[in-house]
């Protein structure tokens, strides 16, 4: 995408969304009408289907389908069994389950009670997992049997609910817990708790890194649901009772949650919902289910681009896909090789009230937005966004960049997290005039003219690396607990074939005989495998700004050359634990094997 938008471009695009323009200004004014009193949830919309399409499929998991009644039953029966344990309205249930269809029953169940499902990452563990467990008090708590061993490993000191910690699944189950026993002598019929559960209220928890720290648990309310539902189901993509929408991604995040969930259920359509996402095998599922769109973000992108030719990938059924992160230097070949006609990229954020949806199907931008925003000037050096005389910001230029803000007000409020200081972080006030209140969503944006934006890069405290955030801090918090570190920084940087950044952590050693394979150790028993940091480098001392904070820009911009270091690069490789020694720059051979 060149710095300014072609209006042969724009005009293309207009002229295939104007048929859908009538429709969807009804459709918007239809949702801004519901009232907070409303009753639209995410339970109605189950009910709805089951409904309206009693066995028209609603799921599918390797072999195994759901209908929309058989849906709805299901959470009905796992609702009651959650208010016979003593679980209402408002209560936080952790939920640390796996990527399977007892995710979708219990999170549509407790959305029925008006409870509030904290959907814990299964792929946390050591202390980030730990923090999940306690950063709420939690009403109830579900674990997956399948997660018996990271569980296992943070247990001790949790405070297990009595008689409401649940166990799901096969295998030896710890004393505290019960299992979900009897569901099927349960009745199915609708509850009549769900009529109590409003738009307003909240249904899930979702675990952000955001950018400093532990995860922080992000409020999603029905209101949200909702709202992803009609815009995307219904403006963006016109979804219909046939079709079918493919997710191999995390339900514990709002991609897979809200983006990909909310407009099928709105359709009446069905989710092909799978464990774990599969290259090799992501164009036979595809062909398998006669998926007419799938939910993508960009390392999913990057990987099918990687793998041979498939003999199915231009023999399939997809009319469109919908996502976000694929990159500007793999969008032709994606488009073209796998012949797909639609890409409907957007940029958001589980917390951020503000989405770009590219709705004119224009290649490499997020889109536009429906709500207020900001663009503003950004100080590298100082790293920090740019006040003037006046102390206020300003406004980039089409074909610059800057850090996007979003304005606050009654019409786009902030829901936040439930820590009301972590809350108070991403506020930005007095930012064109005294009083106003603004979002700072931390990332790098270039304006292309014409409202539409194109992500530049996430700066901060945070990159992100295999499809998650990464908090530097909480990174640095477990290499300075370390003996032989005096100081540490992390950061990410790019590396060719990957999307996101790698991890790289400069130090400060102790001493000169520092042991970078105990050190690694030492942060995969305390960090998520994806915040491990990939290369380390020594340093004899942090170059510092002013005010004593460490230039992190200036590593991040050296990244993995040694043109200004002349000591050797660690290199870590996690699935062997092996610890190599560069002298040189890595090789693309040995950058391929990073993942």
């Amino acid at each position: 995408m060149s710095d300014r938008l072609k209006i042969s471009g724009l005009l293309r695009g207009f002229l295939e969304f104007a048929p859908k323009v009538p429709g969807a200004i009804w459709k918007i004014k239809s949702y801004l009408a519901l009232k907070d009193d409303s009753h639209h949830t995410l339970g109605w919309q189950l009910e709805q289907n089951a409904e309206k399409y009693p066995d028209s499929p609603a799921l599918f998991y390797e072999d195994r389908v759901w209908s929309h009644r058989e849906l709805n039953e299901i959470t009905n029966r796992y609702g009651r069994f959650f208010l016979a344990s003593g679980i209402t309205k408002g209560d936080i249930v952790a939920v640390y389950v796996e990527n399977k269809p007892e995710l979708i029953f219990l999170v549509g169940a407790l959305a029925k009670i008006g409870a509030v499902a904290a959907l814990v990452n299964p792929k946390l563990s050591g202390a980030s997992l730990k923090h999940s467990f306690q950063v709420e008090k939690y009403r109830s708590l579900v674990v997956d049997a399948e997660l018996a061993e990271p569980f296992a490993e943070i247990a001790s000191g949790l405070e297990l609910p009595s008689g409401r910690s649940f166990w799901l699944g096969a295998g030896a189950m710890p004393a505290a817990f019960r299992a979900f026993d009897k569901l099927e002598a349960l009745d199915a019929a609708n509850l009549p708790e769900r009529e109590r559960v409003t738009i307003k209220d909240p249904y899930a928890l979702v675990f952000t890194s955001g950018t400093t720290g532990l995860p922080k648990a992000s409020v999603q309310s029905n209101r949200r649901w909702f709202g992803a539902m009609t815009w995307f189901g219904k403006i963006v993509l016109r979804l219909g009772p046939a079709d079918r929408v493919y997710i191999p991604l995390p339900f514990c995040h709002t991609n897979a949650l809200q983006v990909g969930w909310a407009p099928t259920a709105g359709a009446g359509a069905a989710i092909v919902m799978r464990k774990k996402f599969s290259a090799s095998k992501f164009w036979d599922d595809i062909s398998r289910y006669n998926v007419t769109h799938f939910v993508y973000i960009g390392e999913l992108c990057r990987y099918l681009v990687k793998q041979v030719d498939h003999p199915l990938q231009k023999k399939h059924s997809v009319r469109a896909i919908f996502g976000n992160g694929l990159r500007p230097e793999i969008w032709d070949e994606f488009k073209r090789r796998f012949a797909i006609p639609r890409v409907y990229e957007f940029y958001g954020a589980a917390e951020a009230p503000l989405l770009f949806t590219n709705v004119l199907n224009l290649d490499k931008t997020v889109g536009i937005c429906m709500t207020p925003y900001a663009i503003v000037a950004y100080d590298f050096d100082k790293q920090e966004i740019e006040r003037g005389a006046e102390g206020f910001c300003r406004s980039v230029g089409v074909g610059e960049s800057g850090i996007l803000l979003a304005r606050i007000d009654p019409q786009t409020p902030f829901s936040g997290y439930t820590n009301k200081a972590e809350t108070e972080k991403k506020l930005l006030r007095d930012v064109f005039r005294k009083g106003d209140l603004f979002f700072n969503s931390g990332d790098l944006v270039k304006k292309l003219g014409f409202g539409h934006v194109a992500f530049a890069d996430r700066l901060g405290d945070t990159f992100r690396w295999k499809g998650e955030n990464v908090a530097t801090t909480e990174v640095e918090k477990v290499a300075n607990a370390y003996a032989g570190v005096k100081e540490s920084c992390c950061y990410g940087v790019a590396v060719p074939g990957h999307d996101g950044k790698v991890g790289m952590i400069a130090i400060v050693p102790q001493s000169t005989s520092f042991d970078a394979e105990a050190f690694f150790a030492h942060l995969a028993s305390e960090l998520p495998e994806y915040a491990v940091p990939r290369f380390l480098r020594s340093c004899e001392v942090f170059e510092t700004t002013a005010t004593h904070k460490i230039k992190k820009t200036t590593l991040q911009q050296q990244g993995l050359s040694f043109a200004s270091h002349a000591e050797p690069l660690h290199w870590y490789t996690p699935r062997t634990t092996k610890v190599d020694v560069h002298t040189a720059a890595p090789s693309e051979a040995d950058l391929k094997r990073l993942s």
